[in-house]
């Protein structure tokens, strides 16, 4: 198997980003403020600007696909084809020390032995200093991280995805952690090349209370939460097209492609991303007056709530879909009971291509192109530049601080390049060999081998080959070079906002009647219902929060 910057648990890093996403622009943290005014955590532009690390681009890899640049800071991942022959060094000399540091990251697969490992010794090596990399269980990961902050035993390096932002209250457990302004903000971050590669769009959700906290992975300048796939291979042998212009086309489209007695039907679940051809790309947003609504109160959402239960009523949408067995979805998908399906962008690459042919040998996934759903411009929501980040203990010395960071530049090299081979493959040879201008990894690699120094630092995101897949690469360049142009910046873009605890669950009644009425359980009129409900549970309240975060700090835009 070909391995990347997103192996093991990244394509589950798509459908979590975009998860994440959907359900909020901010992130969104508890804290047990009161409504009127922002509790810890909360950035206003003008602070923000004076903590970003300015963005210096390199060149030092050439893509073989530029990107494209798009709307609203939105640009498309450059694309590669093949590992350059002769790989740049992006670091003289190895970065460390001496030093050694423990690390605690996530991971979606099994967890590689400690001892013995060459990928890790390999790794080190090249580091000058000793990384003692903890991988622990991504399922639970997020759930463990409060006992030890509770214990004070937070490792001297440690990642914590944005979803895990509100458990642990990181508007006040940034204490913990060092303050990287003074190193990084500015022309500061000159001094490592690679971090200055990041846009600055990468760092923004690392920032709290004016101050830089969080070095990203996986950064992208397009972050897009996810959007429809379609099985191509069905759709062109049907003689149809899956790029519809608006929701009566893609009803039209669902009627051709359903046949319940032959055990096929058009969709699968296609919410949340179903929003956005109805406009919905915010959970905050501004009326013609100034008067913020939520989502909850957009006719947007009301009508994708009418086509989402139309959907159903005709059939057209697979009946375990309807009865939220979601786990099962990608087998469905793979295997053509469901034709059209939501998910995360990070779905389409060379290993969902690899396990979609071995249940199809005709399987070819396709991203339907964005479209408005009465036929207008289209909408598409960007989400914050990244949504992992690694924090540094702040018990660590101003030089072991400065070594840290001097890590993860090289940890941060760009894709193409030779340290890239290196934190992601191994030592050439033991841990891999290349093969068709692509890393392969040998035995000893699929066993030693796993995401683990990425979560800490990593280069920004592209589209590269993967099992051989060399037109998936091409097919989702092509999508994301359409889709930046239709790219919309969500009312409080990126900022790491406190939302009251009291907060926390009074959206849960209106989420369920969400499902009931989009699966044609309950009338339109239910959801209407729990909103008016929400709002006298305090969803009134929290809007007056948020006028105040606006007032006080702006809206991110």
């Amino acid at each position: 198997m070909t391995s990347d910057s997103r192996t093991p648990g990244l394509s589950r890093r798509g459908v979590l980003a975009g998860a994440a996403a959907i359900a909020g622009a901010a992130a969104l943290t508890g804290c047990g403020s009161g409504p009127k005014k922002a509790g810890p955590g909360t950035t206003g532009a003008d602070a923000l600007r004076q903590a970003l690390p300015r963005y210096i681009p390199s060149s030092s890899v050439a893509p073989d696909i530029p990107g494209v640049a798009g709307a609203n800071g939105a640009a498309s991942d450059p694309a590669f084809l093949s590992y350059p022959a002769n790989p740049a060094r992006t670091v003289a000399s190895p970065p460390g020390a001496g030093g050694t540091y423990v690390t605690r990251t996530p991971l979606w697969g099994a967890i590689p032995p400690s001892d013995g490992n060459s990928y890790y010794e390999a790794v080190n090596a090249a580091l000058g200093a000793t990384l003692r990399m903890q991988p622990a269980d991504g399922n639970s990961y997020v759930d463990n991280l409060p006992a030890l902050f509770a214990a004070g035993k937070l490792p001297d390096w440690t990642q914590i995805p944005s979803w895990g932002n509100q458990k642990l209250n990181m508007g006040t457990a940034v204490e913990r952690f060092v303050d990287l302004t003074p190193y990084l903000a500015g022309d500061k971050v000159a001094a490592y090349p690679n971090l200055a590669n990041l846009p600055s769009a990468a760092w923004q959700a690392g920032v709290w209370n004016g101050k830089l906290y969080g070095i990203p992975s996986f950064s992208s300048p397009n972050s897009f939460p996810g959007y429809f796939f379609h099985r191509k291979d069905i759709v062109d042998a049907a003689g149809l097209s899956a790029d519809v212009k608006n929701a009566e086309e893609l009803f039209t489209l669902g009627k051709a492609l359903t046949d319940a007695k032959a055990g096929r039907w058009a969709f699968d679940d296609l919410w949340p991303y179903l929003l956005f051809p109805f406009r919905v790309v915010s959970t905050w947003n501004a009326d013609p007056s100034g008067k913020l609504i939520h989502q909850y109160e957009t006719p947007g959402i009301v009508e994708a709530l009418n086509f989402a239960a139309r959907l159903a009523k005709a059939g057209y949408v697979h009946p375990d879909a309807l009865a939220g067995n979601t786990g099962a979805g990608q087998q469905r998908f793979w295997s053509g009971k469901v034709v059209i399906s939501g998910g995360g962008t990070g779905a389409m690459d060379g290993d969902d291509a690899k396990g979609g042919r071995a249940a199809d040998p005709n399987y070819v996934r396709g991203a339907v192109k964005v479209f408005d759903a009465a036929g207008g411009t289209p909408l598409i929501q960007l989400g914050s530049g990244a949504g992992w980040f690694s924090y540094l203990n702040k018990n660590l010395s101003e030089a072991q601080v400065r070594e840290c960071l001097a890590i993860a530049n090289f940890l941060a090299a760009p894709y193409g390049s030779a340290e890239y081979l290196l934190v992601n493959f191994g030592a050439a040879g033991v841990d891999y060999t290349m093969k068709d201008g692509n890393a392969i990894l040998t035995e000893r690699g699929q066993r030693d081998v796993a995401t683990s120094y990425q979560f800490l630092a990593t280069g920004p995101q592209v589209s590269l080959v993967k099992n051989g897949f060399t037109e998936v690469v091409r097919d989702y360049a092509a999508w994301q070079a359409d889709a930046v142009k239709y790219a919309t910046r969500p009312l409080f873009f990126a900022m790491n906002i406190s939302e009251p605890s009291q907060f926390g669950g009074i959206g849960q009644q209106v989420e369920d009647t969400i499902l009931d009425v989009r699966t044609g359980r309950k009338p339109v009129d239910a959801f209407t219902a729990a909103v008016a409900n929400w709002r006298r549970q305090g969803g009134d309240e929290l809007r007056r929060f948020y006028e105040g975060i606006r007032d006080k700090h702006g809206t991110g835009q």
